[in-house]
């Protein structure tokens, strides 16, 4: 349930409250604050606060509940970790809870939890395993048999999502345990976190950009957006990574410290940053690591924010105990935030290759994390209403590492009256075409596909391996081409000639010939690829796949209306304007009918796919376990070739659920359900069975 919105951000001071009422009334303002920012942050990986200000949120809390204790709950944020699991992913309860850090910001900190930590363990000095605080996701992995058996999210630190078969498809988790240098364990429940490279990062965002798609702020929500998806072909397609960091069960095997726990997970296979970790003798070692680690920050692949310690001695961490959210032997000793004010001088928009209109915001310019920051993305017309932007605005703007900077939010207390409210233009600013705007007003487009703006991208994207794989017709040759005024609209890449292209640089008569032949053959496609390649706004491959499985021609397709359209199951409003939208525009028909007269040619073989009546169709599989027989994905290949669906989650739809070694929650769900249970020779017999009919 969607918890109502209080105050963003109570301005409390712990130090003027006296009373008892001042201190309940305090408390509930903070806790209603800190849940919805808990949803936010766990639930819809969008965090409108940054970290260091969640920590000060928290630690008002934590003091106000220490000095009054009779009014600390058990279900205050402060006793808390996470947010409840969403159930669409089913969920897994975790063998022990999975408990937050305590995180602090000041190096006084670093030596008081040394001091508490020397102190009770009686020791002058006390060892600790320094490693990088990684800004992912946390995932639990449960291993039976050396088998990946389950995996799961953090959830409420009690219960997790159960994520088993998006984290299978990650490369670096291994299906099965080494056991080479090392036996593996008959049960193994080790933890970690899914993170995203900087890299790869901005290319998904560049590629979700083209797409016309909601931009990530950050690779941790990518990260976690990417392992809950209820599709885990999409988790595939997103490039996740993973570093182990500690064991909460471990059957058949001792440990006598963190660090040989972290060194035998390696062994059996499991991705530690070896490189990384290092064993720091009292809280000086420990904070030199960490100004070492800061100075590298920015030149490391990941995003980190910080820094963990761990008492080394396991024996030791179970003399210092927990807390009710957190260990005493543990600590995050934060970086500090990369964020500074500065002003919007103004408001400018800037056009992509699918013709979204994107709000830039052009910044008095500011460093940060050493870098002239100068313009900063708004994303759209809901985004700059919902942070309140103005043009004159003093604005919070955070850079972390590669990532592009951001506008956190609006300092409204700094407004003098002279700022100005910016809203989208009606009118593309390149070419003039009127725009469309959604509904929620996230997203804001030229349809014309023929603005400058756009068409240089939108070959690109014509010819792309998803499109219509026009090999040797990359970025590099397709801005040769569009600089030398030879191609102007997708159509005339079909007019190309030899000689045109023999007047350009690096090509010779075999290349020219090549990609011209290349350009010829992707006349004759699917429909399904054609409307993907034409890049209509919102029209991703599989929403193409969609239209061409509902109609037989591009011509009926052309002619259809709104209403038809959105009488299709999985077809929006958004999309069904979208796409009438891009076939009424008179332009946009002329360029259609450019590349038919050039000889284009489309098949539908999903439409007569469709027509025909497939054995499985209407029912829905759910799997769940190590699968022997098949991977996940060829099981679930074949029984969609079959006309059924695979789904990720046991729900009142499900027909079966395969269940593999291991099989948890879902199995349960099933049997709760009294959903028919098929273990795999039961499965192949099924499959069997409908073949032959």
């Amino acid at each position: 349930m969607r918890p109502r919105q209080p105050e963003r951000k109570p301005h409390i001071n712990p130090a003027k409250i006296h009373s008892e009422r001042q201190a309940r009334d305090a408390i509930h303002r903070l806790r209603e604050t800190l849940r919805y920012h808990n949803w936010r942050y766990y639930v819809l990986d969008s965090p409108v606060i940054a970290d260091d200000e969640y920590d000060q949120l928290l630690e008002t809390l934590r003091t106000l509940e220490e000095r009054f204790p009779h009014l600390q709950t058990p279900d205050s944020p402060t006793q808390e970790v996470g947010s409840e699991p969403r159930e669409e992913l089913g969920t897994v309860k975790h063998p022990l809870p999975m408990l937050s850090l305590r995180a602090v910001y000041q190096e006084d900190e670093v030596h008081r939890f040394d001091s508490v930590c020397r102190n009770e363990l009686q020791r002058d000095t006390v060892e600790y395993v320094a490693e990088p605080k990684y800004d992912g996701a946390a995932v639990e992995l449960i291993y039976e048999a050396g088998r990946l058996a389950v995996a799961s999210t953090r959830g409420d630190g009690e219960t997790g999502e159960d994520i088993t078969p998006n984290v299978r498809t990650l490369k670096e988790v291994p299906a099965v345990l080494l056991g080479h240098q090392e036996p593996p364990p008959s049960r193994l429940v080790a933890r970690g976190e899914v993170y995203m490279r900087k890299d790869e990062f901005n290319q998904l965002n560049r590629q979700r950009g083209a797409a016309g798609e909601e931009q990530f702020a950050n690779p941790r929500n990518a990260a976690a957006g990417s392992l809950r998806q209820l599709d885990p072909r999409v988790t595939a397609q997103r490039p996740l990574h993973i570093f182990l960091y500690a064991v909460a069960e471990c059957a058949g095997k001792e440990f006598t410290t963190q660090a040989e726990m972290l060194d035998t997970l390696r062994k059996w296979g499991l991705k530690v940053n070896s490189e990384r970790i290092q064993l720091c003798s009292g809280a000086g070692e420990a904070i030199r690591y960490h100004k070492a680690l800061a100075e590298i920050r920015d030149d490391l692949p990941y995003e980190i924010d910080g820094v963990v310690y761990k008492v080394n001695v396991l024996a030791d961490q179970q003399r210092l105990g927990y807390r009710q959210r957190d260990p005493r032997w543990a600590l995050a000793y934060k970086f500090p935030p990369r964020q500074k004010t500065t002003r919007v001088r103004d408001i400018v928009v800037q056009v992509g290759r699918t013709g979204k209109l994107t709000p830039i915001a052009v910044l008095e310019p500011v460093h940060i994390g050493g870098v002239e920051v100068t313009r900063a993305s708004l994303h759209n017309q809901s985004e700059v209403e919902r942070k309140d932007i103005r043009i004159g605005d003093t604005v919070l703007v955070e850079r972390a590492g590669d990532v592009i900077p951001y506008v956190v939010k609006s300092i409204q207390e700094d407004r003098n009256g002279t700022e100005q409210i910016f809203g989208m233009p009606e009118e593309c600013p390149v070419c003039a075409s009127r725009v469309l705007m959604s509904d929620d007003k996230k997203t804001t487009r030229c349809p014309n596909l023929r603005c400058p703006a756009q068409v240089r991208e939108r070959i690109i994207h014509f010819a792309s391996r998803g499109g219509l794989n026009i090999e040797g017709l990359g970025e590099k040759r397709v801005e040769q081409l569009f600089q030398a005024r030879l191609v102007r609209q997708i159509s005339s890449l079909y007019s190309l000639t030899k000689e045109q292209l023999l007047t350009l640089e690096r090509y010779a008569d075999r290349s020219a010939e090549n990609l011209l032949r290349q350009i010829a053959g992707s006349k004759n496609t699917t429909l399904a690829r054609f409307l993907y390649a034409l890049g209509i706004p919102l029209v991703g491959e599989h929403i193409a796949r969609v239209l061409a499985q509902q109609f037989a021609t591009l011509d009926q397709l052309l002619e259809s209306s709104e209403e038809e359209l959105r009488e299709i199951a999985e077809i929006g409003p958004e999309v069904a304007r979208s796409v009438t939208t891009f076939f009424t525009d008179k332009r946009n028909r002329e360029e259609i009918e450019n590349m038919r007269t050039a000889g284009l040619t489309l098949d539908n073989p999903l439409y007569r796919e469709q027509k025909q009546h497939l054995p499985l169709q209407g029912r829905t599989f759910v799997f769940t376990g190590a699968l022997e027989r098949w991977t996940r994905d060829e099981a679930r290949r074949i029984v969609e070739e079959l006309g059924g669906r695979a789904s990720s989650s046991v729900s009142g739809e499900t027909s079966y659920v395969v269940a593999g070694p291991g099989a948890g929650s879902k199995r349960a769900q099933a049997e709760q359900r009294g959903i028919p249970i098929l273990d795999e020779d039961a499965f192949a017999r099924l499959l069997e069975e409908h073949k032959s009919r």
